[in-house]
């Protein structure tokens, strides 16, 4: 143990050096090493290496912001408190977000965000970063990403989602319209689930009713319940889940539509309730009951109406 401790503050203090190279060489030397021995995270931690890191992350070298990165993200799975304890460090990682000199530095830095948001007291503050939530929106919706950039910055997306008070700030800063667009217009299975998994989330809000209905959003979840549709088993329960949080969580004409357009495909919710995970049988047995609710509730309405009109004559 008492290596580990020499070598993380030999490395450490060389990030302070006047030589590029040698602060180079000790960024892949303590990136390799938060990689390979879980044990050593903290001790780097300890010995002061975040705030060098966060400040790295404003290079505009790729080895250096890519090195950077994934030595943070590498700490964040042992050792998140002392990440989250360091000034500036969401700050920079929003600046690696917004401007990544490399593909890889803006998976790590949205990936680093995700590992941070698995404490459920960190998902206020970083869902109060309106900085970090845009640059995990325009990820998503830039033709351009990398596919492995989207995938992260959904993930965090989702991990900031969990936080109802956040869903509101998701939903005025653009996501829905971008994860519609990645719903409908992406095939990769991975994608689609990841980004019906937020759509689930951000639909437990009141803000979601208008945000859903500018594209469509319902009518696309419901497509995706169809059994022809071939969806996947996960993105089936994503989708029972958001129309579920709309019912529960939307203003009453929004459920009552919400309810009505589930009707349709009442048999692909009975395949999830039979079928799905036990947290997506509840669901969905949930929807069914809300369908069938107001199923009756227009029934009764149509006999009141026709006993009315049977007595006017």
């Amino acid at each position: 143990m008492e290596v580990k401790v020499r070598t993380a503050k030999a490395l450490v203090g060389k990030l302070s050096s006047v030589s590029e190279q040698t602060r180079t060489e000790s960024l892949c030397e303590l990136r390799l090493i938060s990689k390979n021995d879980p044990e050593s995270r903290t001790l780097i931690a300890e010995a002061g290496a975040i705030p060098y890191l966060s400040e790295i992350l404003y290079s505009p070298s790729p080895i250096a912001q890519e090195n950077a990165t994934a030595t943070l993200l590498n700490i964040s799975i042992s050792s998140r408190e002392p990440l989250m304890s360091t000034r500036g460090l969401l700050d920079a990682l929003s600046h690696a977000l917004r401007n990544p000199a490399s593909p890889f530095t803006a998976q790590s830095a949205a990936a680093t965000i995700f590992s941070l948001l698995t404490v459920d007291n960190y998902r206020p503050i970083i869902g109060s970063k309106r900085d970090i939530l845009y640059a995990l929106i325009d990820i998503i919706r830039n033709p351009i990403s990398h596919p492995r950039s989207i995938k992260d910055a959904l993930k965090a997306l989702f991990g900031i989602s969990l936080y109802p008070l956040n869903r509101a700030t998701v939903i005025e800063l653009g996501a829905v319209p971008a994860l519609f667009s990645l719903v409908v217009k992406d095939g990769r299975v991975g994608v689609v689930e990841d980004a019906t998994a937020v759509i689930a989330q951000i639909a437990g809000c009141e803000e979601a009713g208008d945000a859903f209905r500018k594209v469509s959003g319902v009518g696309v979840l419901v497509d995706l319940l169809d059994l022809s549709t071939g969806s996947s088993a996960r993105t089936k329960e994503n989708a029972v889940s958001g129309l579920l949080n709309m019912v529960q969580c939307g203003k009453t004409d929004v459920g009552e539509y919400v309810k009505e357009m589930a009707s349709i495909v009442c048999n692909g919710i009975s395949d999830v309730a039979e079928n799905g995970s036990p947290k997506g049988k509840n669901k969905a047995n949930e929807l069914l009951k809300a369908i069938d609710l107001a199923a009756g509730m227009n029934r009764l309405q149509d006999l009141q109406l026709e006993t009315v009109i049977s007595h006017s004559y």
